[in-house]
């Protein structure tokens, strides 16, 4: 599964936008078209962006307008903005953006690894959005937890992710592909499941983690980490450390991105909605770092965050 190719001329993205029915990759040659490509979802996640982004800087030869276009494509999803920081330092644009690639490919198999170890026998995973080989350079965050934990003989419980359907069609798809066994519920059903003792762990991904350990990720997560408070249920984030954002003091300063309202009122040209209705599409939401059990990232799992142990981890 690549989603994303580099071609020493190009960058070819995996459509993520008709996923499931059909595999098709968008050709991009510049960092204008890579922009654009994040901004209508061609990719999506994270660390997809932000790898996304480096590879459009070095096409473009690291102009300052390359910079500027990709920083204005999405606002949550640190990464982005990690990645372009680390390419305006680089003196060779495509090494540095092969670099960031391949470190993001490591240390998703190591988040894998560490959080393996989470999981128990036969663990019944649910789990919110696609953090998986599609969201990231390969392998993924969330789902590679679930793919590191496949001897085990786990199960996974994939949420829709209203509105724009990434649970449905990205990660129910991944796993299908990988033979990792997949119930997919509309999001309203995780209450109802968590209640009959049907979900034993909640591991999801994260778009930007604030210092004091609040996370941002996509809609529904924050209602699912409460409900599995409510279930005394673990749940756990799992990103790498260029998710992290010590920049950022608290959730409250993480800024949400509100998508069009098309995204609500139907889907691929059909509406449902009444012409004239009011919407509101946000995103993303955040979790306060009291609902969340532990946060693992490539360096280890920090249970309970909270600022002081996230500054020690990326010290």
């Amino acid at each position: 599964m690549e989603p994303i190719r580099w071609k020493g001329d190009r960058l070819e993205l995996l459509d993520q936008r008709v996923l499931p029915e059909k595999t098709v990759y968008v050709t991009c040659r510049n960092a204008a078209e890579v922009a654009q490509a994040i901004r209508d979802m061609v990719v999506r996640g994270a660390p997809a962006i932000g790898c996304a982004a480096a590879f459009g800087v070095a096409l473009s030869k690291g102009s300052q307008d390359s910079f500027e276009i990709l920083a204005k494509s999405r606002p949550t999803a640190v990464n982005l903005f990690w990645a372009l920081e680390r390419m305006k330092k680089a003196k060779d644009l495509e090494a540095e953006a092969r670099a960031i690639f391949e470190a993001d490919i490591a240390a998703n198999r190591e988040i894998g690894r560490l959080g393996a170890e989470l999981i128990a026998e036969r663990a019944r995973i649910m789990t919110h959005c696609n953090a998986g080989a599609l969201a990231t350079a390969g392998y993924g965050t969330a789902l590679g937890v679930i793919r590191s934990s496949k001897n085990k003989n786990i199960s996974v419980i994939a949420n829709e992710t209203r509105p724009y359907l990434q649970g449905a069609r990205l990660t129910a798809w991944e796993l299908v592909q990988e033979g990792i066994p997949c119930t997919l519920i509309t999001d309203s059903m995780a209450g109802h499941l968590m209640s009959k003792g049907e979900v034993d762990v909640v591991v999801v991904g994260a778009d930007r983690i604030a210092a004091n350990g609040d996370v941002a990720n996509k809609i529904g997560t924050y209602a699912l980490a409460v409900l599995a408070k409510r279930h005394d249920i673990p749940f756990y984030v799992a990103a790498p450390l260029s998710t992290f954002d010590p920049k950022i003091p608290d959730g409250s300063h993480i800024p949400i991105e509100e998508r069009p309202a098309g995204e609500v009122t139907g889907y691929r040209g059909t509406r449902w909605a009444p012409e004239g209705v009011a919407v509101r599409n946000p995103a993303f939401d955040v979790t306060p770092a009291d609902l969340i059990t532990g946060i693992i990232c490539e360096k280890g799992v920090v249970l309970a965050p909270n600022r002081e142990k996230l500054e020690a981890l990326i010290r």
